[in-house]
């Protein structure tokens, strides 16, 4: 039987490693997107790996990633965006916004545990899903906001495309209340998986472990 040292170390790099994979994915679907001419889910994209990249470069350590599951879970709408967009599923016809709402509720997700792993912030229950619920809205303003401006100086159609203002309104507080919901399942996710069950600080160099208890103390 391995011991426990022996099996932490094996976990902290196979999540490095897995984690690292999906970063490169992400790089890569980015440059795909601004070869196609889609600069605004490029940013995007680059966004989410700009999280995922800064908890080793803060560290300067490559095995202080994020947990490889989470990463995942980020990478799939850019993977949905592709293969989803434009299938129907019991008579309803998926769209890029659908997974936009599962993008933006993964980037508070990321948040969330970046702040629960790499820092002194602790949350009880309540306020970390209440905290991944209202990080996703507010990713989601900020969302509406960067269409808006594409959409003026980029000459995009994301919000204009969708018809007359009223409809445009309509849409808009439809796709708000689509990102609330993908955000209190983003918050269910974070405490009962990666707080109570993916036991994440296993996957992290003990000296960052040791940091964050020194924090907390």
């Amino acid at each position: 039987m391995k011991s426990l040292g022996l099996r932490v170390v094996e976990d902290e790099r196979r999540n490095a490693l897995v984690a690292w994979a999906v970063v490169g994915f992400l790089a890569v679907a980015a440059v795909a997107e601004l070869l196609v001419g889609g600069p605004l889910w490029a940013g995007f994209v680059l966004v989410v790996v700009g999280l995922a990249i800064a908890p080793p470069i803060a560290a300067r350590d490559r095995l202080a990633m994020l947990p490889w599951e989470l990463l995942t879970l980020a990478a799939l709408p850019v993977v949905g965006r592709t293969i989803v967009a434009g299938q129907t599923v019991v008579r309803i016809t998926l769209t890029g916004r659908v997974t936009t709402y599962l993008a933006v509720a993964a980037v508070a997700l990321v948040i969330a545990v970046e702040l629960d792993l790499f820092t002194s912030v602790r949350m009880n229950d309540r306020f970390a899903v209440l905290f991944v619920v209202v990080a996703t809205m507010a990713a989601a303003g900020i969302w509406a906001v960067a269409q808006w401006l594409s959409d003026i100086y980029l000459g995009t159609m994301f919000l204009y495309g969708r018809g007359p203002e009223h409809v445009i309104e309509e849409t808009l507080m439809w796709d708000f209340v689509a990102a609330t919901v993908a955000g209190v399942l983003g918050g269910a996710l974070f405490e009962f998986y990666f707080r109570r069950r993916a036991d994440a600080e296993t996957r992290l160099p003990d000296q960052l472990v040791d940091m964050a208890d020194r924090e907390n103390q």
